[in-house]
Protein backbone atom coordinates (compact mmCIF):
# COMPACT_ATOMS: atom_id res chain seq x y z
CA UNK A 1 0.00 0.00 0.00
CA UNK A 2 1.00 3.30 -0.49
CA UNK A 3 0.50 6.44 1.83
CA UNK A 4 -0.06 10.06 0.78
CA UNK A 5 0.14 13.09 2.41
CA UNK A 6 -3.23 14.82 2.58
CA UNK A 7 -3.21 18.18 1.21
CA UNK A 8 -0.68 20.40 2.84
CA UNK A 9 -0.86 17.87 6.17
CA UNK A 10 1.57 16.12 7.57
CA UNK A 11 -0.94 13.62 8.08
CA UNK A 12 -0.78 9.85 5.58
CA UNK A 13 -3.63 8.74 4.50
CA UNK A 14 -3.93 5.07 2.20
CA UNK A 15 -3.73 5.87 -1.39
CA UNK A 16 -7.40 3.95 -1.36
CA UNK A 17 -9.88 5.17 1.21
CA UNK A 18 -12.69 2.56 2.62
CA UNK A 19 -16.01 3.44 1.68
CA UNK A 20 -18.37 2.99 5.03
CA UNK A 21 -21.50 3.73 3.16
CA UNK A 22 -22.13 0.45 2.88
CA UNK A 23 -21.48 -0.28 6.86
CA UNK A 24 -24.78 -0.09 8.78
CA UNK A 25 -28.07 -1.38 8.81
CA UNK A 26 -30.48 -3.09 6.33
CA UNK A 27 -33.08 -1.11 7.19
CA UNK A 28 -31.59 1.91 5.86
CA UNK A 29 -30.41 0.05 2.77
CA UNK A 30 -30.76 -3.38 1.84
CA UNK A 31 -27.61 -3.83 0.48
CA UNK A 32 -25.59 -2.73 3.41
CA UNK A 33 -23.39 -5.22 5.31
CA UNK A 34 -24.17 -5.94 9.08
CA UNK A 35 -22.28 -7.70 11.61
CA UNK A 36 -19.95 -10.20 11.18
CA UNK A 37 -19.63 -9.25 6.94
CA UNK A 38 -19.32 -5.89 7.78
CA UNK A 39 -16.39 -6.90 10.61
CA UNK A 40 -14.92 -9.18 7.37
CA UNK A 41 -14.89 -6.26 4.57
CA UNK A 42 -13.07 -3.73 7.63
CA UNK A 43 -10.60 -6.31 8.50
CA UNK A 44 -9.79 -7.39 4.92
CA UNK A 45 -9.38 -3.59 4.03
CA UNK A 46 -7.14 -3.32 6.91
CA UNK A 47 -5.24 -6.41 5.96
CA UNK A 48 -4.07 -4.54 3.10
CA UNK A 49 -3.01 -1.59 4.56
CA UNK A 50 -5.63 0.62 3.84
CA UNK A 51 -5.86 3.10 6.91
CA UNK A 52 -8.31 5.50 6.01
CA UNK A 53 -11.54 4.79 6.53
CA UNK A 54 -14.72 7.59 5.81
CA UNK A 55 -17.76 7.12 6.82
CA UNK A 56 -20.85 9.80 7.75
CA UNK A 57 -23.49 10.48 10.44
CA UNK A 58 -26.21 9.88 7.99
CA UNK A 59 -25.20 6.24 6.88
CA UNK A 60 -27.88 4.22 8.03
CA UNK A 61 -28.80 6.92 10.65
CA UNK A 62 -25.41 6.50 12.57
CA UNK A 63 -25.06 2.68 12.69
CA UNK A 64 -22.13 2.76 10.02
CA UNK A 65 -20.52 4.88 12.89
CA UNK A 66 -21.14 2.58 15.23
CA UNK A 67 -20.16 -0.55 13.73
CA UNK A 68 -17.03 1.34 12.48
CA UNK A 69 -16.36 2.14 15.93
CA UNK A 70 -17.32 -1.08 17.65
CA UNK A 71 -15.00 -2.76 15.19
CA UNK A 72 -12.08 -0.25 15.70
CA UNK A 73 -12.49 -0.84 19.35
CA UNK A 74 -12.41 -4.53 19.51
CA UNK A 75 -9.06 -4.62 17.89
CA UNK A 76 -7.49 -1.69 18.86
CA UNK A 77 -6.59 -0.09 16.21
CA UNK A 78 -7.39 3.54 16.76
CA UNK A 79 -4.08 5.07 16.86
CA UNK A 80 -3.48 3.43 13.43
CA UNK A 81 -6.27 4.39 11.92
CA UNK A 82 -7.23 8.25 9.72
CA UNK A 83 -11.02 8.24 10.36
CA UNK A 84 -13.19 10.24 9.00
CA UNK A 85 -16.41 11.44 8.97
CA UNK A 86 -19.31 14.32 7.56
CA UNK A 87 -22.12 16.15 9.15
CA UNK A 88 -24.77 17.90 7.15
CA UNK A 89 -28.06 15.98 5.95
CA UNK A 90 -30.82 15.77 7.94
CA UNK A 91 -30.53 13.47 11.46
CA UNK A 92 -34.00 14.58 13.12
CA UNK A 93 -37.01 16.34 12.94
CA UNK A 94 -36.05 19.81 14.15
CA UNK A 95 -35.42 22.91 12.05
CA UNK A 96 -32.17 22.47 13.53
CA UNK A 97 -31.11 18.84 13.04
CA UNK A 98 -29.27 19.63 9.74
CA UNK A 99 -27.22 22.33 7.91
CA UNK A 100 -24.29 24.22 8.83
CA UNK A 101 -24.91 26.21 11.62
CA UNK A 102 -22.93 26.47 14.83
CA UNK A 103 -25.72 25.11 16.85
CA UNK A 104 -26.00 21.92 14.86
CA UNK A 105 -22.12 20.98 14.01
CA UNK A 106 -21.33 21.30 17.84
CA UNK A 107 -24.57 18.71 18.37
CA UNK A 108 -22.96 16.56 15.30
CA UNK A 109 -19.58 16.08 15.94
CA UNK A 110 -20.36 15.60 19.64
CA UNK A 111 -23.09 12.94 18.53
CA UNK A 112 -20.51 10.88 16.27
CA UNK A 113 -17.93 10.86 18.84
CA UNK A 114 -19.87 8.62 21.22
CA UNK A 115 -21.05 6.78 18.30
CA UNK A 116 -17.48 6.07 17.45
CA UNK A 117 -16.45 5.89 20.91
CA UNK A 118 -13.54 7.83 20.41
CA UNK A 119 -12.18 11.53 21.58
CA UNK A 120 -11.58 13.11 18.45
CA UNK A 121 -11.96 11.69 14.32
CA UNK A 122 -9.13 12.91 12.21
CA UNK A 123 -11.04 14.58 9.39
CA UNK A 124 -14.41 16.30 10.17
CA UNK A 125 -16.31 17.26 6.55
CA UNK A 126 -19.54 18.79 5.25
CA UNK A 127 -21.69 16.35 3.56
CA UNK A 128 -24.50 17.61 1.07
CA UNK A 129 -24.02 21.25 0.44
CA UNK A 130 -26.92 23.95 1.54
CA UNK A 131 -26.06 26.79 -0.43
CA UNK A 132 -27.68 28.80 2.15
CA UNK A 133 -24.97 28.83 4.31
CA UNK A 134 -23.03 31.59 6.08
CA UNK A 135 -19.67 30.79 5.51
CA UNK A 136 -18.49 32.33 8.35
CA UNK A 137 -20.01 30.79 10.60
CA UNK A 138 -19.43 28.00 8.96
CA UNK A 139 -15.85 27.97 8.71
CA UNK A 140 -15.55 30.20 12.63
CA UNK A 141 -17.60 26.72 13.55
CA UNK A 142 -15.03 24.18 12.44
CA UNK A 143 -12.47 26.26 13.64
CA UNK A 144 -13.81 25.83 17.01
CA UNK A 145 -14.31 22.03 16.82
CA UNK A 146 -10.60 21.87 15.57
CA UNK A 147 -9.47 24.52 18.67
CA UNK A 148 -11.83 22.17 21.46
CA UNK A 149 -10.00 19.07 20.31
CA UNK A 150 -12.71 16.81 18.69
CA UNK A 151 -11.67 16.77 15.06
CA UNK A 152 -7.73 17.47 14.16
CA UNK A 153 -8.21 18.10 10.59
CA UNK A 154 -11.30 19.71 8.61
CA UNK A 155 -12.75 19.32 5.35
CA UNK A 156 -16.06 19.76 2.07
CA UNK A 157 -18.12 17.39 0.07
CA UNK A 158 -19.35 18.78 -3.13
CA UNK A 159 -19.70 22.58 -2.50
CA UNK A 160 -19.71 24.76 -5.26
CA UNK A 161 -16.60 25.73 -6.61
CA UNK A 162 -16.95 29.81 -5.88
CA UNK A 163 -17.95 29.06 -1.72
CA UNK A 164 -15.31 26.85 -1.40
CA UNK A 165 -12.86 29.34 -2.70
CA UNK A 166 -14.39 32.15 -0.80
CA UNK A 167 -14.58 29.99 2.17
CA UNK A 168 -10.85 29.31 2.04
CA UNK A 169 -10.28 32.87 1.63
CA UNK A 170 -11.70 33.92 4.95
CA UNK A 171 -9.68 30.77 6.89
CA UNK A 172 -6.91 32.37 5.40
CA UNK A 173 -7.64 36.32 6.55
CA UNK A 174 -8.85 35.06 9.76
CA UNK A 175 -6.30 32.54 10.82
CA UNK A 176 -8.51 29.75 10.98
CA UNK A 177 -8.04 26.34 10.33
CA UNK A 178 -7.67 25.55 6.52
CA UNK A 179 -9.81 22.48 5.02
CA UNK A 180 -6.94 20.13 3.94
CA UNK A 181 -9.34 17.88 1.64
CA UNK A 182 -12.49 17.86 -0.90
CA UNK A 183 -13.96 15.07 -1.14
CA UNK A 184 -16.19 15.25 -4.22
CA UNK A 185 -17.84 12.66 -7.03
CA UNK A 186 -14.90 11.69 -9.80
CA UNK A 187 -14.98 9.01 -12.34
CA UNK A 188 -14.26 8.42 -16.30
CA UNK A 189 -17.79 9.72 -16.42
CA UNK A 190 -18.45 12.60 -13.76
CA UNK A 191 -15.69 14.62 -14.61
CA UNK A 192 -17.12 18.46 -14.00
CA UNK A 193 -15.06 19.11 -11.49
CA UNK A 194 -11.99 19.45 -13.69
CA UNK A 195 -13.30 22.91 -14.94
CA UNK A 196 -12.30 24.59 -11.47
CA UNK A 197 -12.79 22.89 -8.15
CA UNK A 198 -9.57 20.46 -8.74
CA UNK A 199 -7.56 22.80 -10.25
CA UNK A 200 -8.01 25.17 -7.13
CA UNK A 201 -6.84 22.53 -4.94
CA UNK A 202 -3.64 21.39 -7.10
CA UNK A 203 -2.62 25.26 -7.05
CA UNK A 204 -3.57 25.49 -2.80
CA UNK A 205 -2.43 21.78 -2.59
CA UNK A 206 -5.73 20.50 -1.24
CA UNK A 207 -6.26 16.84 -1.24
CA UNK A 208 -8.63 14.74 -3.03
CA UNK A 209 -10.56 11.90 -1.91
CA UNK A 210 -13.30 12.04 -4.40
CA UNK A 211 -15.81 9.29 -3.95
CA UNK A 212 -17.49 7.10 -6.88
CA UNK A 213 -14.65 6.29 -8.67
CA UNK A 214 -16.24 3.05 -10.14
CA UNK A 215 -19.95 4.98 -10.47
CA UNK A 216 -21.53 3.60 -7.71
CA UNK A 217 -21.05 -0.16 -10.35
CA UNK A 218 -22.17 1.73 -13.11
CA UNK A 219 -18.33 1.24 -14.60
CA UNK A 220 -17.90 -2.10 -12.89
CA UNK A 221 -19.99 -3.88 -15.77
CA UNK A 222 -23.42 -2.22 -14.70
CA UNK A 223 -23.22 -0.08 -17.88
CA UNK A 224 -23.03 -3.20 -20.18
CA UNK A 225 -25.38 -3.15 -23.00
CA UNK A 226 -27.18 0.14 -21.98
CA UNK A 227 -28.68 -1.05 -18.63
CA UNK A 228 -27.58 -1.38 -15.11
CA UNK A 229 -27.75 -4.82 -13.33
CA UNK A 230 -30.71 -5.86 -11.21
CA UNK A 231 -28.66 -5.62 -8.06
CA UNK A 232 -30.17 -4.59 -4.97
CA UNK A 233 -27.91 -1.52 -4.91
CA UNK A 234 -29.01 -0.08 -8.59
CA UNK A 235 -32.78 -1.01 -7.20
CA UNK A 236 -32.63 0.88 -4.52
CA UNK A 237 -30.06 3.55 -5.11
CA UNK A 238 -32.01 6.50 -7.20
CA UNK A 239 -28.71 8.44 -7.22
CA UNK A 240 -27.11 6.04 -9.69
CA UNK A 241 -29.72 6.34 -11.60
CA UNK A 242 -30.62 10.15 -11.70
CA UNK A 243 -26.89 11.18 -12.43
CA UNK A 244 -25.72 8.03 -14.70
CA UNK A 245 -27.06 6.64 -17.97
CA UNK A 246 -26.45 9.08 -20.65
CA UNK A 247 -25.66 7.39 -24.08
CA UNK A 248 -22.40 8.63 -23.73
CA UNK A 249 -21.78 7.07 -20.27
CA UNK A 250 -22.83 3.79 -21.52
CA UNK A 251 -20.19 4.45 -24.33
CA UNK A 252 -17.41 4.96 -21.60
CA UNK A 253 -18.50 2.12 -19.90
CA UNK A 254 -18.08 -0.01 -22.38
CA UNK A 255 -14.67 1.11 -23.69
CA UNK A 256 -13.41 0.03 -20.14
CA UNK A 257 -15.14 -3.33 -20.14
CA UNK A 258 -13.33 -3.71 -23.61
CA UNK A 259 -10.48 -2.99 -22.17
CA UNK A 260 -11.01 -5.32 -19.15
CA UNK A 261 -11.97 -8.28 -21.27
CA UNK A 262 -8.80 -7.51 -23.62
CA UNK A 263 -6.38 -7.61 -20.42
CA UNK A 264 -7.65 -10.16 -18.32
CA UNK A 265 -9.23 -7.47 -15.60
CA UNK A 266 -12.12 -6.77 -14.30
CA UNK A 267 -13.64 -3.37 -15.66
CA UNK A 268 -13.80 -2.18 -11.89
CA UNK A 269 -10.10 -2.21 -11.83
CA UNK A 270 -9.81 -0.08 -14.90
CA UNK A 271 -12.18 2.07 -13.42
CA UNK A 272 -10.45 2.84 -10.41
CA UNK A 273 -6.61 2.50 -12.69
CA UNK A 274 -7.94 5.73 -14.74
CA UNK A 275 -9.00 7.85 -12.00
CA UNK A 276 -5.83 6.45 -9.76
CA UNK A 277 -3.99 7.81 -13.51
CA UNK A 278 -5.23 11.27 -13.48
CA UNK A 279 -2.70 14.15 -12.74
CA UNK A 280 -4.96 15.61 -9.93
CA UNK A 281 -3.02 12.84 -7.22
CA UNK A 282 -6.37 11.66 -5.88
CA UNK A 283 -6.86 9.17 -2.90
CA UNK A 284 -9.94 7.80 -4.20
CA UNK A 285 -12.77 6.37 -1.52
CA UNK A 286 -14.05 3.26 -2.38
CA UNK A 287 -16.91 1.00 -1.27
CA UNK A 288 -17.42 -2.96 -0.87
CA UNK A 289 -19.66 -5.38 -0.36
CA UNK A 290 -17.16 -9.16 -0.05
CA UNK A 291 -13.57 -8.94 0.62
CA UNK A 292 -12.94 -10.11 -2.85
CA UNK A 293 -14.05 -6.71 -3.91
CA UNK A 294 -11.11 -4.88 -1.27
CA UNK A 295 -8.70 -7.38 -2.85
CA UNK A 296 -9.87 -6.55 -6.48
CA UNK A 297 -9.49 -2.81 -5.79
CA UNK A 298 -5.92 -2.69 -4.23
CA UNK A 299 -4.81 -4.81 -6.61
CA UNK A 300 -5.64 -1.87 -9.08
CA UNK A 301 -3.23 0.22 -7.78
CA UNK A 302 -0.57 -1.87 -9.55
CA UNK A 303 -2.57 -1.92 -12.81
CA UNK A 304 -0.82 1.14 -15.29
CA UNK A 305 -3.13 1.28 -18.15
CA UNK A 306 -1.35 2.59 -21.32
CA UNK A 307 -1.75 6.04 -23.18
CA UNK A 308 -3.96 5.11 -25.69
CA UNK A 309 -6.47 3.32 -23.01
CA UNK A 310 -6.37 6.19 -21.14
CA UNK A 311 -6.90 8.54 -24.34
CA UNK A 312 -9.81 5.52 -25.54
CA UNK A 313 -11.66 6.12 -21.98
CA UNK A 314 -11.19 10.13 -22.42
CA UNK A 315 -12.12 10.17 -26.04
CA UNK A 316 -15.54 8.94 -25.47
CA UNK A 317 -16.62 11.14 -22.05
CA UNK A 318 -18.97 14.03 -23.35
CA UNK A 319 -19.00 16.92 -20.24
CA UNK A 320 -22.56 17.62 -18.95
CA UNK A 321 -23.66 21.17 -19.41
CA UNK A 322 -22.79 23.65 -16.98
CA UNK A 323 -25.47 24.59 -15.17
CA UNK A 324 -24.03 27.18 -12.69
CA UNK A 325 -24.70 26.82 -8.82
Amino acid sequence: MDYVRLGRSNLRISRLGFGCMGIGDKRWRGWVLEGPEADAVLGRAMDQGINFFDTCDYYSSGRSEELLGRWMKQNQLRQELVIATKAGNPMGKGANARGYSRKHLFEAIDASLRRLGTDFVDLFQTHIWDASTDLEELVDALDGIVRAGKALYVGITDMPSWQFVSANNLQRVKGLARFVSVQNQYNAIWREDERDLMPFCRAENIGLVSYSPMARGFLAGGGRRGEMRPTERTRSDDFTQKVYGRSNDHAVAAVIESIAVHRGLEPAQVALAWVLSRPWRIAPVFGASAPAQVDSAVDALALTLAPEEISAISATYAPRPFAGS
